[in-house]
């Protein structure tokens, strides 16, 4: 009851102003997101392989585009461009859960990830030399190694889930009429 109370303006703005509250949700999503991504990556020492930051593109697309839309929505711009706009963005958040199902497969073994995930090869000549590659070389984290899991799902299996819910209010979004003043 409390929080239906306290809910209820935002459903309310939401539901005049669908595009203006899409645009603002999938911003702070996105941004919560890839701020998620840097805490496991900086905070926790996670370092995050090839793929794992190939995932972090759609986000840094989507951001400042999700933005646009709600700048849009709220100075009133012309309902087709908001409409492509939410649509573009639905389609970038869809890449993003692309690559987040793609990632989990090869974590589950169900295809092979890809092939940038190997540590380069370079031939030591000696025994100090194969010390000095270990100890200064590039750490690369495995793709098909799940660095950390939560109720049984990886950070990419996540990922693919937050794209996909931002996916959807994007595509909702697009598909509601023009919003009211």
């Amino acid at each position: 009851m409390i929080l239906r109370a306290a809910t209820a303006p935002l459903a309310e703005a939401a539901g005049s102003k669908p595009w203006l509250s899409a645009g603002l949700f999938i911003a702070v999503a996105a941004a919560g997101t890839i701020l998620g991504a840097y805490f496991f990556q900086y905070v926790l020492g996670l370092a995050p392989c090839p793929l794992c930051l190939e995932q972090r593109t759609p986000y840094y697309v989507a951001i400042p585009l999700a933005l646009a839309v709600a700048a849009a929505a709220a100075f009133k711009a012309p309902a087709l461009l908001v409409r492509l706009a939410l649509l573009v963005l639905a389609g970038i958040m869809i890449w993003g859960a692309y690559l987040g199902v793609y990632h989990a497969g090869a974590e589950w073994g169900f295809w092979a990830g890809p092939t940038t995930c190997a540590q380069p090869v370079t031939i030591a000549r000696t025994p100090g030399d194969l010390l000095r590659q270990i100890q200064t070389g590039p750490r690369i984290a495995d793709c098909t190694v799940a660095a950390w899991r939560f109720l049984g799902v990886s950070l990419a299996g996540w990922n693919a889930l937050i794209a996909a819910v931002l996916a959807l209010v994007a595509l909702a979004a697009a598909s509601r009429r023009e919003e009211r003043a």
